[in-house]
């Protein structure tokens, strides 16, 4: 995208059903009556309208390629040979001046930019003199407006932006959009790009400072005695405080700030932990068998409402895709198997590892052995109407406790971290928590909380890793080459500048 043609005049073809109540009317869009800038934010609606089309506009770059497919497959999760045909090998490969590569990156760049693009020119609106927004909503919908430029603006960074160290901060990264004007944007440095994530993540999280997810928790229900519109509800699929508080940390992770980022968990989980905003998954909701809530969705801090979630299961995951489905190497049930590698020992109970399904191909009854496929089940398709079933998450609850893991000096704390997502996955944990264990054992975890949500390869790259778990190997590590971890600008953007 030329961000110097990025332009200020907005016409917005995305309605939203405001009379409606549930969760999937809520997130609606009518894409057939264009409506002018003026007319659409001349009142409260028009805004939401803007809000709302920003958080359904992010399932075009996040419904797959920085979630559950292309970013996932350069974690190496998946069984996706170098050398074969499956049409995810130049993502596992790095290939980042192939054509197709050079495309799928060209297209993010500029659905994300003119997303923000979109979004800069909402806060504009809300800022102006005479604005139509009521001051009840305004620290709402300005508040979710500067945390998602910050959350877009990124994961654009962690994707382009070099791997962040005292010697490179001065590197060049990505422009940040953050005026609705036509001039050409210059590119920053990591650090200079940073400090203006960290400068909205703070205005966004003091305006949400009284978000009705602290008072009212997450409202994933339309009970009519909710004095709350529907557009304040649901907050799991907004950029909520909580949510906010936890980009806050991610990004003190990236910029090496562990005190920051320990504090900043220690009291969101404080206070979470009191009023059980986001519980644990019951093992009644993990283990249905008619609606299983794979997704563990209470404990979602931040998730898109993705109603083509089924579609993107079918072209990535499902079985009738046979080789070219996202799977995972090795045979079966068993010692050596995949499965077992990647849940670890004493496993079989873990609801994680329940999401997956083990399909037969082929037996040889003389040696008792059978071969077969491993199969993804996280976002296959529930038949019931549940909230969670178009939820794609970005952020979890787990998640918190592995950064405070990972800041503490403390071993104790650093087990109780660990122990307390493991019990809640239905596993016993006896294993002590050392000095030389501690890295390998939260990365260990993590890898096994957030399959399928696009945030390893960006685990891996802010600590540098050169050798990770391999996606074609059960027992061999993959060795990484560090130039892998930082994806050129497209050359859209490149050539445009010169």
């Amino acid at each position: 995208m030329k961000i110097k043609n990025i332009l200020k005049s907005l016409i917005l073809i995305v309605t939203l059903n405001f009379t409606a109540s549930s969760c999937a009317d809520w997130l609606k869009v009518d894409m057939e009556d264009g409506i002018m800038e003026d007319k659409l934010f001349s009142e409260n609606e028009g805004f939401f309208t803007v809000l709302n089309g920003a958080y359904s506009s992010l399932n075009e770059s996040y419904g797959n390629v920085l979630s559950m497919g292309v970013i996932d497959v350069m974690a190496q999760y998946y069984n996706v040979p170098a050398n074969g045909t499956h049409p995810y090998k130049i993502y596992a490969n790095y290939s980042y001046q192939d054509d197709s590569f050079e495309k799928t990156s060209s297209t993010i760049w500029k659905h994300l930019y003119g997303l923000i693009a979109n979004i800069n020119v909402l806060k504009e609106h809300c800022d102006e003199p005479e604005s139509a927004l009521s001051t009840r909503y305004y620290p709402i919908v300005k508040g979710e407006a500067l945390a998602l430029r910050a959350m877009i603006h990124f994961d654009l960074l962690r994707l382009y932006g070099p791997i962040y160290s005292s010697q490179t901060e001065s590197s060049s990264a990505i422009p940040y959009l953050d005026v609705p004007n036509n001039n050409v944007v210059p590119i920053l440095s990591a650090k200079e790009v940073c400090g203006k994530i960290l400068r909205d993540l703070n205005e966004a999280a003091e305006l949400l400072k009284d978000d009705p997810v602290r008072t009212d928790g997450v409202q994933t229900d339309d009970a009519e005695e909710n004095p709350n519109p529907v557009y304040l509800r649901y907050r799991q699929y907004r950029l909520n405080y909580y949510a906010v508080q936890g980009l806050l940390a991610r990004l003190h992770m990236w910029m090496g700030n562990k005190t920051d980022a320990y504090n900043c968990v220690t009291t969101l989980l404080a206070e979470v932990e009191e009023k059980q905003t986001f519980p644990w998954v019951t093992k009644a909701a993990a283990t249905s068998t008619s609606a299983p809530d794979r997704v563990f969705s209470t404990e979602v801090m931040f998730g898109l409402y993705n109603p083509s979630r089924g579609t993107l299961f079918d072209g990535l995951f499902g079985k009738s895709l046979e080789g070219d489905a996202l799977t995972f190497v090795g045979g079966l049930s068993g010692d050596d198997s995949k499965l077992a590698q990647f849940y670890g020992p004493n496993s079989s109970s873990d609801y994680r590892r329940k999401m997956w399904e083990e399909v037969v191909t082929s037996t040889d009854e003389e040696a008792g052995v059978s071969t077969g496929i491993t199969y993804s089940l996280k976002y296959e398709q529930i038949t019931t109407d549940d909230y969670f079933k178009f939820m794609i998450p970005l952020m979890r609850i787990s998640e918190m406790y592995l950064i405070q893991a990972e800041c503490s000096n403390n071993l104790e704390e650093v087990q109780n971290c660990l122990h307390q997502i493991r019990w809640n996955r239905n596993l016993t944990s006896d294993e002590v928590v050392t000095e030389e264990n501690k890295d390998q054992l939260i990365t260990e975890e993590f890898a096994r909380e957030v399959i399928g949500e696009g945030q390893l390869f960006f685990y891996y790259k802010r600590h540098a890793m050169e050798e990770f778990a391999s996606g074609t190997d059960v027992t061999n590590t993959y060795k990484m080459l560090l130039s892998n971890y930082v994806v050129p600008l497209p050359k859209s953007e490149t050539d445009n500048r010169q």
